[in-house]
């Protein structure tokens, strides 16, 4: 019987040491867009910076599905917030996108942040 007990702490453990957390790109508070989206906007002289943060259950983990998902919010928000200024930006470079994933393996959510520069066309 301890045996049992001691794999089952042991896999508990395991399963605790596997969650991940997505690196935090910014401390600015962030704003709910929808049930799997949070975002944040910092401005600057010329543009604004987006933060997301995108989160979601997966029973099995996608994380290409996820991260697809996370950027195409990314780059939508950044535009809709340009156009709800009045503005236009720049296309993006989706290769200029700081991005970070993590997944918790007990609650089988996954997470994405991510933040790039928007810069408004002169």
């Amino acid at each position: 019987m301890k045996s049992i007990a001691v794999i089952l702490l042991v896999g508990f453990a395991a399963s605790l040491g596997s969650c991940a957390t997505p690196v935090a790109y910014t401390t600015s508070p962030m704003t709910e867009y929808d049930q799997h989206t949070s975002y944040a906007v910092e401005d600057f002289d010329g543009g604004f910076t987006i933060t997301v943060y995108y989160s979601r259950y997966q029973f099995i983990p996608e994380s290409d599905a996820v991260n697809m998902a996370a950027e195409s919010q990314l780059l939508a928000l950044a535009y809709e917030i340009a156009a709800s200024r009045d503005r236009e930006i720049r296309q993006i470079n989706e290769q200029t996108i700081k991005k970070s994933m993590g997944r918790n393996g007990v609650s089988g959510i996954t997470s994405w942040s991510g933040t790039v520069k928007a810069y408004y066309k002169d």
